[in-house]
C-alpha cells in the first residue's frame, strides 16, 4: 500500500511551466510523477488552437503513463484576469455583471466563458472569485468580486457559478475563507481578516456556503490569517487545519476537493517556504498542491510530501482521502471527454455571445455625478495609465501575444476626435508624473484613465494637478477612482480597461461627436 499510493502522490499535485507547448520541464514531471494537473498562464498562450493542440499534447503524454487525465486548469475570471484574451468571447469583470444588473446575463456569459474554454481543452476554471470586496483598500480582488455586500456576492456569485456548471467544466470558488476585507496582496505577503466568527460566518464565508449548497467542484485556499478560526496568526488558512478542516470539511459539511492557492506566493514562500508548505497544506486538509512556476519548487514539494508520507507525518489516510476526491473531479465532463473533442474549437466568438458580452459592458457603464461629453471641436491630451510590470493578476504586460493596449487612443481617433496621449506606468514613478502634468499643461481637455489610482500616491498626485473645468476622469480599473476627481466633467468606469471595457467608454464621451 505504502508503495502505491508514493506512486500517486504526484496526483495531488497541479503544476505550470513556460512554453507554448510541452518541455522537458512539464513532460518530466509527467512521467516521472506523474503529477495531476496543470496550471496554464498567458505565457502558455498564443492563439486558441495554438492552446488547444497543447492540452491535447498533455493528455496524450499524461496517457502514456495514467488511465487518469489531466486537470488543466486556467484563471479565466473575466476582465483584467483573462489568461485567454485573443479569439475567445471577452467576458466583463465579475464586478460589471452587478454594475449591469442581470443575474441571467451574468449566468450566460459565465456559460459561454465555461463552453469556450472547454472545447479548447480546459477542463478546470479556477473561478468564480466569491470574495467579498468590502475594502476599497484591497489591492488583490476589487473588480474581481461580484459585489461589495455578502447578498449581492451571492447572487451573482452563484449564477456564474451555475453558468460554469451547466458548460461542464470544473468549478472553483476562491478564496476560501475570504480575501475580500484585506489590504495586502498575497501575492507578496501575509494579509490579515481580524473578524470575529460571528461577521465571518455572516459576511465572508455566505458566499461560500451558497456554493457548497449549489455543488461546486473545488475551493481554492487564501493565503490570508484568519485569528478568529486559526490562533496562530503565522498559519495562513492555506496551511491551517481548524479552518480547512475544522471550518470547511466539518462545520460547513464540504465534500468537494479543496486547492491550494499558489505556494509560490510571498504569504507562504517567503514564511514556511514551498516544500514545506506543500506537506502543511496536505496536513490541513488540502487535497491539490498548486505550484505554478519554478521547477526546482516542484520537485522539492513533491520530494517534501513523498518523505512526509514514508516518515507517517502526513497520515496515510489523509493522502488516501485526497486521492479519492482528485479521482471524483476528474470525473467531470471536460475531463474525461478529452479524446472526443474537436481540434480545432469551432464555437467562439459567436455573434450570440459578442453580443451578449457587449450588452452586458455597455449596460455596466458607471457615469458618477454631472457629465457633459468631449467637444469634437476641441484637441483632447489623453494621459494613460497603463500596466507595465507582470503580476498574477495582471498579465497583460508580458503575454507572448502582441496584445492591444488598455488605451482609449485608437478608438477615440476613430470617433474623430483630434487626439495626442501620454502614456505612464501603474507605478507612476515622479519623473513620469511630472512630464504628464507638464504634458496636460495649457490643454483645453484632458481625459485621465487611471489604473487603482487610490492605491497610488502618484496617480493621486496626477489627477490632484489637473484643472478640474478641463478634465474627464475614467477609472481604468477600480471604480473608485472616481472619487479622487468629484469636480471634473465626466467620471466614467467600467470594471476594466481592455478594449471591450473601454468601448463603452469611448462611445460615451464622443456621444456628441
Amino acid at each position: 500500500m505504502q508503495a502505491t499510493m508514493q506512486h500517486n502522490i504526484g496526483q495531488l499535485f497541479m503544476v505550470g511551466f513556460d512554453a507554448l507547448e510541452p518541455n522537458e520541464h512539464i513532460i518530466g514531471l509527467i512521467r516521472e510523477r506523474r503529477i495531476g494537473g496543470v496550471i496554464l498562464f498567458r505565457r502558455n498562450v498564443h492563439t486558441p488552437a495554438q492552446v488547444s493542440r497543447l492540452c491535447q499534447r498533455l493528455q496524450e503524454i499524461n496517457a502514456e503513463v495514467s488511465d487518469q487525465p489531466l486537470l488543466i486548469a486556467l484563471d479565466q475570471e473575466g476582465g483584467m484576469v483573462m489568461r485567454i484574451e485573443q479569439g475567445v468571447t471577452p467576458i466583463p469583470a465579475a464586478m460589471a455583471f452587478q454594475a449591469a444588473g442581470s443575474v441571467d446575463d451574468c449566468r450566460q456569459v459565465n456559460f459561454i466563458n465555461g463552453d469556450e474554454m472547454r472545447q479548447i481543452g480546459i477542463n478546470m476554471l479556477l473561478a468564480p472569485v466569491l470574495d467579498v470586496n468590502n475594502n476599497r483598500l484591497n489591492p488583490i480582488i476589487g473588480v474581481r468580486a461580484y459585489g461589495e455586500d455578502a447578498d449581492t456576492v451571492v447572487r451573482y456569485g452563484m449564477a456564474a457559478l451555475r453558468g460554469q456548471q451547466e458548460a461542464g467544466v470544473i468549478v472553483t470558488a476562491k478564496h476560501f475563507p475570504g480575501h475580500g476585507d484585506t489590504a495586502v496582496d498575497s501575492h507578496y505577503s501575509m494579509a490579515l481578516v481580524p473578524h470575529d466568527l460571528e461577521r465571518l460566518r455572516a459576511v465572508e464565508l455566505a458566499p461560500f456556503r451558497a456554493a457548497i449548497a449549489g455543488g461546486v467542484d473545488a475551493i481554492m485556499t487564501a493565503h490570508v490569517a484568519f485569528p478568529a478560526i486559526e490562533p496562530d496568526p503565522a498559519v495562513p488558512a492555506t496551511l491551517s487545519r481548524a479552518v480547512l478542516t475544522g471550518l470547511l470539511r466539518e462545520e460547513m459539511a464540504y465534500q468537494g476537493a479543496i486547492i491550494s492557492d499558489c505556494l509560490e506566493m510571498g504569504a507562504i514562500a517567503d514564511g514556511v517556504g514551498v516544500a514545506a508548505g506543500a506537506v502543511a497544506t496536505l496536513q490541513a486538509g488540502c487535497d491539490i498542491v498548486l505550484i505554478s512556476h519554478r521547477e526546482e519548487q516542484q520537485r522539492a514539494a513533491l520530494a517534501a510530501v513523498s518523505a512526509a508520507v514514508a516518515q507517517g507525518t502526513i497520515a496515510a489516510q489523509r493522502i488516501e482521502e485526497a486521492l479519492a476526491r482528485v479521482r471524483r473531479l476528474k470525473q467531470a465532463r471536460a475531463v474525461g471527454g478529452w479524446r472526443e473533442r474537436a481540434a480545432i474549437p469551432g464555437g467562439l466568438m459567436t455573434a450570440e455571445s459578442m453580443t451578449l458580452a457587449k450588452k452586458v459592458q455597455k449596460a455596466a457603464l458607471l457615469v458618477q455625478g454631472d457629465f457633459r461629453p468631449l467637444d469634437p471641436a476641441l484637441p483632447v491630451r489623453l494621459i494613460t495609465v497603463e500596466v507595465r510590470s507582470r503580476s498574477e493578476v495582471d498579465e497583460v504586460a508580458n503575454g507572448r501575444n502582441n496584445e492591444a493596449r488598455s488605451s482609449m487612443l485608437p478608438a477615440l481617433r476613430q470617433a474623430g476626435l483630434d487626439v495626442t496621449e501620454y502614456a505612464i506606468s501603474a507605478e507612476a514613478s515622479d519623473a513620469e508624473v511630472a512630464a504628464a502634468i507638464a504634458f496636460a499643461d495649457g490643454a483645453q481637455q484632458i481625459v485621465v484613465q487611471t489604473y487603482n489610482a487610490m492605491l497610488v500616491e502618484n496617480q493621486r498626485r496626477l489627477l490632484a494637478a489637473m484643472p478640474a473645468d478641463k478634465l474627464w476622469v475614467v477609472a481604468g480599473r477600480l471604480p473608485y477612482d472616481l472619487d479622487l476627481a468629484p469636480q471634473a466633467q465626466g467620471r466614467l468606469a467600467a470594471f476594466g480597461c481592455r478594449p471591450a471595457a473601454l468601448e463603452p467608454v469611448v462611445e460615451r464621451l464622443t456621444q456628441a461627436a
